[in-house]
């Protein structure tokens, strides 16, 4: 009877780590969803504006470009995204059932305070995450192990493996900045990234985990223009975001055979990638400008997850990412149709930092297309009304792994999520603003 029994609890202990490591071990899939659009105006540009110092919606994107507006203006705008995963697997075609709609802030203030300071302030969403898979979506992950029956055991079974199904992360970047015009041609900024993860969840068939976090970065930035010529820079700092939450088993079987408490508090920390942006525009006529922009984000530094219980500070899991830095290559005109209309449009390349060794069914990412068009229009009085939108085109990833799924945790990097990934998605953006006299 002790060897039933000692075989019971090491087959829970092996349960619970593959579901601790599974479940929470998602979170190293925060590298694959940056989410750039900061503004309506990058929206129409494809976020080709560091070095524009004449659209507001440039601000977001560097902070310096307040010194050359002669005004103090307030805007207030939201970016809706239609994302759309599915995947081709030995069991079918399968959608991600996620939401149809996202919703995000993009809201900017800029004070005039004299002749060479300014101070701004944004709420943005840089980084973000929603995809659903329904269990039956991997066919090798969805075995079961048998229980001995009673006395020995409650009898029946529990799945082997937990299959990722819900994933969601919500960040909101506060960013308040100090602007100083060096000379009429050349300013720069300084301020701070406050991050707030307001939802987490990251959950499987078997449990979910959901926890929000603060976390504190840095950005600088510089801006110079003489003539038809302008350049830019901005750089954000990585920034580690303290995550806490609740950790909770869904089948009450495995808390019955003591597989998993019904319940734990939970913390990791999750490390944000820093973010370089270097552009240089210039205006062919007075009515058409063109802008060159290069964004490398630093993924790399998001090496390791570790994930702790409330118990004695136990490390319930720990994962290697080895994600690669990545590179961005944008494009953006703007065409003054009308003194009160201005026209924009965009192409980006943005490199995915996924490789297959640690290829994620949470964030099936790829290289991506991004082309997108938008129009800003002067109302009269210090109004501006914009629109954007974009279309985002995944390169089909066609996932073929050489690692098998031996079962337990180790789920990413293996043959288990083979499949045929698809995705795309439908950003548009709309913001109006308003400005005022300044000093």
């Amino acid at each position: 009877m002790y060897e039933i029994h000692d075989n019971r609890n090491r087959s829970a202990l092996a349960i619970s780590g593959a579901l601790l490591g599974t479940c929470l071990s998602a979170n190293t899939l925060a590298s694959g969803f940056a989410v750039p659009e900061l503004s309506t105006a990058g929206i129409g540009t494809a976020n080709a504006l560091v070095a524009n110092p004449v659209n507001r919606g440039a601000v977001p994107y560097n902070p310096a470009a307040i010194a050359f507006h002669d005004q103090s203006w307030l805007s207030v705008g939201s970016l809706l995204i239609g994302p759309t995963f599915s995947v081709n697997t030995a069991s079918g075609n399968h959608d991600s059932a996620g939401a149809d709609w996202l919703a995000a802030p993009m809201v900017q203030a800029a004070v005039k305070i004299n002749e060479r300071w300014s101070a701004g302030l944004g709420f943005t969403a840089p980084f973000g995450l929603e995809t659903r898979w329904k269990t039956d979506t991997f066919p090798p992950l969805t075995g079961s192990i048998a229980l001995p029956p009673p006395p020995l055991g409650p009898g029946g079974s529990v799945p082997a493996s937990p299959q990722p199904t819900s994933s969601s992360l919500e960040i909101i970047d506060f960013t308040p900045s100090v602007t100083y015009a060096v000379t009429d041609e050349f300013a720069v900024a300084i301020g701070a990234d406050i991050y707030w993860v307001k939802s987490a969840r990251l959950n499987s068939s078997l449990t979910q985990l959901e926890g929000d976090g603060t976390g504190l970065g840095f950005n600088l930035s510089a801006l110079y223009a003489k003539g038809p010529f302008s350049t830019g820079i901005n750089f954000h700092s990585s920034s580690t975001i303290n995550v806490e939450g609740t950790f909770s088993a869904l089948n009450p079987t495995l808390v019955l055979i003591g597989a998993l408490p019904t319940s734990q508090t939970a913390e990791l920390d999750l490390d944000l990638p820093w973010r370089l942006q270097l552009g240089a525009r210039y205006e062919l006529t007075p009515a058409l400008a063109v802008e060159l922009d290069w964004t490398r984000t630093g993924w790399s530094s998001f090496d390791e997850i570790k994930v702790k219980g409330d118990l004695n500070g136990a490390i319930l899991s720990r994962d290697v990412n080895d994600w690669s830095d990545a590179n961005a290559y944008r494009l953006g005109l703007t065409y003054q149709l009308q003194e009160q209309t201005q026209l924009r449009f965009g192409y980006s390349y943005d490199e995915t930092p996924q490789g297959d060794s640690h290829f994620s069914a949470r964030v099936p990412d790829n290289d991506r297309h991004l082309f997108s068009i938008g129009v800003g229009h002067s109302l009269g009085d210090g109004w501006e009304l914009e629109a954007g939108y974009m279309y985002v085109m995944f390169q089909d990833r066609n996932y073929r792994s050489a690692t098998p799924y031996l079962g337990g945790a180790e789920i990413n990097g293996t043959d288990a999520i083979n499949g045929d990934y698809e995705a795309n998605a439908h950003l548009i953006g709309l913001e109006v603003s308003k400005s005022f006299d300044a000093f």
